[in-house]
């Protein structure tokens, strides 16, 4: 009997203005596939329209195992994996919950335990980010917090409200 390999979170880099068309073929291969995004209204010459939008764009996000690594470049549009010193990087699960979560409640937030510092590791203890760790970026007024996901190179902005944490 094979024993089944993990499967890992990674971030892809995919073209310019590609990430819906990358995610729909992805999903279509039957890999779990997450593309974050939100609602934004553009404005044209003739018109407004509500349109949804990569939260980062160039990225979009799967789980696969290891022996799937090469699998999805079988999918036009897909660039490369998001490396560091030239090895794709996992990404741990609760990176992904974190985006998820936030971008899904669209909350704010207030910082209500203990004074909270540049540097500082934190974890939420409740609230919809609960269970997620992270550092401590920046701090801007009582209800925004900035947390960064190492993996892929970007910070994640968060509106904090009815929540608390613990530094860990």
């Amino acid at each position: 009997m094979e024993k089944k390999q993990e499967a890992s979170w990674y971030a892809l880099y995919t073209k310019s203005r590609a990430e819906k068309k990358v995610f729909e073929q992805l999903t279509a291969m039957g890999i779990e596939t997450y593309l974050p995004l939100k609602k934004t209204l553009r404005q044209w010459s003739d018109r407004k329209k509500w349109v949804e939008m990569p939260v980062i764009s160039s990225y979009i996000f799967i789980k696969i195992p290891k022996a799937d690594y090469q699998k999805v470049f079988d999918v036009n549009g897909i660039v490369a994996y998001v490396s560091y010193k030239g090895k794709a990087c996992i990404i741990p699960d609760n990176d992904i919950l974190a985006m998820k979560r936030a971008i899904e409640n669209q909350m704010e937030f207030s910082v209500e335990s203990g004074q909270i510092e540049k540097g500082q590791q934190i974890t939420v203890t409740s609230g919809p980010l609960e269970g997620i760790k992270g550092e401590v970026i920046d701090i801007q007024g009582a209800k925004k917090i900035i947390l960064r996901i190492n993996q892929i190179g970007y910070t994640l902005v968060v509106n904090l409200d009815s929540a608390t944490f613990k530094k860990d």
